[in-house]
């Protein structure tokens, strides 16, 4: 039952590992996804049936992080819960790796420990041995980069996701509650984008872009954001430079870059006849796109002081009669779609008629 590897069949393996490992840290910037993809590459590597990779938070005595592939079965949860099991527990102590038969099991160490991975194979199945432990050691270092580096990023998005949220606050302290855009008007904009198939750095810059779109409206004079009447054609032209306005007080923030094409264009429309740039079609950039489509959707489905709330199978007509001419129609498929995701479910059982 022992298991044994020529060198050229160890070098093989480590190569594979070692290049499908830097490929899964160039693919995703989410941590959880990034475990995931860890724990099937491993479990493919190893032939292993299962796999559990563990995080663990400052005192070692709660997973931050957990995620388990066990046969067909994958689970991931960043849910804090307390460190249980025997084996965790053991490996936890003594920092140490432990081989048993169809165990495979070790520490994952940075300056300190971080976590623990165990590997599982069936009964029948060949036993590890000192040979794999040295390749999931190797495996196991390389994957701390990506874990470490991870990590940070998230810290980092927070505090910049809390500055951000910050700045909102102080623009919407100008604005009365009412023209302000929902809590949960993200959740339109994500699916909107999963629907489109935009990676994880735009759908980041859309969440700022969500978050700031309206900041140009910071110098418009209340009297005019607030009147429900129609405006003048003076107060028309005010409006209209709020995009550019947004994209100028913010484009010195590096990293708000990406977002403030979105910020610039949201208004411009299919056609041509948008502002600021009367851009069209694919000129506009695709988040802009999406960003008009929800923010209609959101104006007609919650209401403003100045236009009352509609039903959302009125709001579905009203943007797929304008498909073509103010919105791309493969962002109105995309609504159509969307709106039957658990997400914005959620954020449209916030809507009362």
């Amino acid at each position: 039952m022992q298991n044994s590897l020529t060198p050229t069949q160890r070098y093989k393996r480590l190569s594979f590992c070692t290049h499908s490992l830097y490929r899964v840290m160039d693919s995703t910037f989410n941590l959880k996804d990034y475990i995931l993809r860890l724990g099937r590459l491993i479990c493919q590597t190893f032939k292993a049936q299962d796999c559990s990779i563990v995080l663990l938070d400052a005192s070692k005595k709660f997973a931050s992080l957990r995620c388990t592939l066990k046969g067909k079965t994958i689970c991931v949860s960043d849910k804090k819960t307390r460190i249980e099991q025997r084996l965790e527990k053991k490996i936890i102590r003594s920092a140490a790796t432990l081989i048993k038969k169809n165990i495979l099991a070790m520490p994952l160490i940075a300056e300190d420990i971080i976590g623990v991975i165990a590997l599982g194979r069936k009964k029948k199945d060949k036993y590890f041995n000192g040979w794999d432990a040295e390749i999931l050691m190797t495996t196991v270092q390389q994957a701390i980069m990506g874990i470490k580096y991870l990590q940070l990023y998230e810290e980092q998005q927070k505090v910049i996701l809390g500055s951000i949220k910050s700045l909102v606050t102080l623009f919407d302290l100008r604005m009365p509650r009412e023209y302000a855009h929902s809590p949960h008007f993200f959740n339109l904009v994500q699916a909107l984008a999963q629907e489109m198939h935009l990676n994880e750095k735009q759908i980041e810059s859309l969440k700022y872009a969500s978050l700031l779109h309206d900041a140009g409206k910071v110098d418009i004079p209340v009297e005019i954001l607030t009147k429900t009447g129609r405006l003048t054609p003076q107060e028309y032209q005010i409006i209209r430079r709020h995009p550019s306005r947004g994209a100028q007080i913010l484009r010195s923030l590096q990293i708000l870059k990406p977002a403030i094409p979105i910020i610039m264009h949201h208004h411009e429309k299919y056609d041509g006849s948008g502002y600021p740039s009367r851009l069209k079609k694919g000129q506009i950039p695709i988040g802009a796109r999406i960003m008009a489509v929800a923010d209609a959707f959101e104006a007609m489905v919650y209401g403003r002081p100045y236009r009352e709330r509609i039903s959302v199978s009125k709001a579905i007509m009203e943007i797929k009669k304008k498909a073509n001419i103010q919105f791309d129609p493969k962002v109105v498929d995309a609504l159509l779609k969307a709106i039957k995701t658990k997400n914005v479910k959620k954020y449209l059982k916030s809507c009362v008629f």
